[in-house]
């Protein structure tokens, strides 16, 4: 592959569009975030809680109700969720992590519509999806009318 110096500037500013993501109010709240996740003994005690019982899940998933401890486990894993889910710090990395998804899901949408308006960018998103020939099912695993 040559190199040419429109491929070159190309990347040069992708790299600056990376740093600006990166330096974005929005990734520093999700790094503040994932900190909170990582740095709580009381969340980190839930989510092992949880992935712990997973495992259990699984095991018995391979039998279905037939397991003898399937009501059991069943149960369990729903509790551990919901405690795991309503636990500020994971509530708040949760709703950072989707802003992170937004941004750039608005990014990839410019981009793409930079090109051409014709362009399919997969979001996964309905806001961003609607406009296009596509019902966002291409990339998405889904079925596409495209």
């Amino acid at each position: 592959m040559l190199a040419t110096i429109e491929r070159i500037e190309l990347l040069e500013k992708a790299e600056e569009l990376v740093q600006m993501v990166l330096d974005s109010d929005i990734a520093e709240n999700y790094r503040q975030c994932l900190y909170r996740v990582k740095s709580s003994v009381e969340t980190q005690t839930k989510i092992k809680a949880f992935v712990k019982m997973k495992e259990r899940y699984e095991e018995v998933q391979r039998f279905g109700k037939y397991h003898p401890d399937y009501k059991e486990v069943m149960t369990q894993i729903r509790v551990l969720k919901r405690d795991v889910d309503l636990d500020e710090a994971v509530a708040e990395f949760k709703k950072a992590e989707n802003d992170v998804q937004g941004l750039l899901d608005e990014i990839s949408v410019l981009i793409g519509r930079s090109v051409s308006a014709s362009v399919k960018v997969p979001t996964g998103s309905p806001f961003f999806d609607t406009g296009s020939s596509c019902g966002g099912g291409c990339g998405s695993g889904g079925s596409c009318g495209c």
